[in-house]
């Protein structure tokens, strides 16, 4: 589950220098997270009509990065032809594969934030920071890069106030990394000291 949030709309606009425009909607995670599937994508087509912007059409692919042929999409999406711009309400992901197959501007209307998942139907965000260099079973299956808002690897900064971080506010990540460790009788796993993550690992694969 990738996630995303939708960037602010004046934002949008700014970038959006084109009259008319196409939106996309993505049917898997923008739309799990109620921020690309068919109700954003209505939405967006109203506020961006209401600001002068001229909207040919719109869709929901069910997947914005998992095409099978762009004729296939064109095909059904006739209206993409009259555009002069497409707004693609999804991940980066689906944003880059899009712009490689559509020979027209392609702008992004959501910020790619990080990798989470879906835990009994309920999302939940910031699991991972795909830092290419996973200790993950160290800290109880809790990542400290993504999940503490200082990305500590050895332990608290000590700022938490009853168990809330002082930067966000959110649950302290460490207090949850000692629970869960503590519950697997794995408190021994806080003796090591970790050095910093070799982030050389996160290898850009090549297009």
């Amino acid at each position: 589950m990738i996630i995303s949030r939708q960037k602010e709309f004046n934002d949008i606009l700014q970038m959006l220098a084109e009259k008319n425009v196409f939106i996309i909607g993505c049917g898997k995670c923008a739309k799990k997270q109620r921020v690309g599937g068919e109700p954003e994508v209505k939405d967006m087509k109203n506020r961006l009509e209401a600001a002068g912007k001229n909207i040919t059409g719109w869709t929901v692919l069910s997947s914005a990065c998992s095409i099978r042929s762009w004729e296939e999409v064109l095909s059904v999406n006739l209206e993409i032809e009259k555009s002069d711009a497409l707004l693609v309400m999804s991940c980066g992901g689906g944003v880059s594969v899009i712009s490689g197959f559509a020979g027209k501007e392609v702008y992004p209307a959501l910020d790619t934030v990080s990798l989470g998942g879906v835990v009994c139907n309920e999302v939940v965000t910031e699991q991972c920071g795909m830092c290419g260099d996973c200790t993950i079973w160290l800290y109880g299956g809790i990542c400290p890069v993504i999940q503490c808002a200082k990305g500590l690897l050895n332990g608290p900064c000590g700022g938490a106030v009853e168990g809330k971080c002082e930067i966000d506010e959110r649950l302290c990540a460490w207090d949850k990394i000692f629970e869960r460790l503590k519950e697997h009788k794995k408190l021994q796993n806080l003796e090591k000291i970790n050095e910093p993550k070799n982030y050389m690992k996160k290898v850009r694969v090549k297009p």
